[in-house]
């Protein structure tokens, strides 16, 4: 499950990002995806500067200008431009990206499902949860939904961030840029889009509407639809996280995992 791979000191100029011991390939892929940015996206990310050897991997990068988006809708102007900076990042070639070793991201289509399946099978005690019979229906519903998920083929012709929590999107006023690309890889841009807007860190506050986002990545009606099916599989990971014991339970408030736990079973209904 989710854990933290990195600590960050942000200087004037430079942004140090040192990951943990046992998380080298994930510093090898944000090296990568950061080198492959600066030349095919520049701005979009910042641009590497060097590695620093020792114990632990670090990455040394620019400080780009700009904010964390705050936790709240954004503005029709904030859409757009975050439109912008996705499709420039999706417009890299796919082959460009294999030649430079970027694989697929991290929690693709393919091994998603099975992972939920690994990790609904796990006991949590559900008696500390404010409506436990509910949270146990939904955990029943995600094993079902996760043994055989309805999902469609990806259409692996982009490459995404994965990680679009709002305080990986920085804000200057006018130009929407991105930051984070540790889980970043090979996607279907309707996948990232699910998971976007599916991420606790957007979805409660509601930072990024579904429709409007997608929009402004100018996705065609067949790209929205397998959007639309890969949203229950994100609700039901958050589900996961939110559970007694994990990460989420721990850092958000009482009633949350039941709140999502109605939100999982209202799109996997629907789906």
């Amino acid at each position: 499950m989710q854990t933290s791979t990195h600590a960050v000191t942000i200087g004037d100029r430079e942004v140090r990002k040192e990951f943990v011991a046992d998380h080298e390939a994930e510093a090898e892929r944000e090296w990568a995806i950061l080198t492959l940015l600066a030349e095919h996206a520049p701005g979009l990310a910042p641009r590497p500067l060097r590695r620093e050897d020792g114990a632990t991997p670090v990455i040394v990068m620019e400080r780009l200008p700009g904010e964390p988006l705050a936790p709240r809708p954004l503005t029709i102007f904030q859409t757009a431009a975050l439109g912008s900076a996705l499709r420039r990042l999706y417009a890299v070639p796919v082959e460009t990206v294999r030649e430079a070793g970027i694989g697929p991201r991290r929690y693709g289509v393919r091994e998603h499902a099975p992972l939920l399946v690994e990790w609904l099978a796990e006991d949590h005690d559900l008696t500390e949860c404010r409506d436990p019979q509910l949270v146990a229906e939904a955990v029943e519903v995600a094993r079902a939904y996760a043994a055989a998920p309805p999902l469609p083929e990806p259409r692996v012709t982009a490459l995404g961030i994965a990680d679009l929590n709002p305080p990986n999107v920085l804000w200057d006023g006018r130009v929407a840029r991105l930051v984070d690309f540790e889980d970043g890889g090979l996607s279907d841009p309707a996948y990232e889009l699910a998971d976007h807007v599916e991420h606790l860190g957007s979805r409660l506050p509601r930072v990024y509407e579904p429709h409007a986002l997608a929009d402004a990545v100018d996705l065609d009606a067949d790209a929205r639809e397998r959007m639309t099916a890969y949203r229950p599989l994100w609700a039901a990971f958050w589900l996961v996280m939110l559970l007694p014991g994990n990460g989420g339970w721990r850092r958000n408030p009482p009633g949350t995992t039941e709140a999502q736990a109605e939100h999982f079973m209202a799109l996997a209904a629907h789906d």
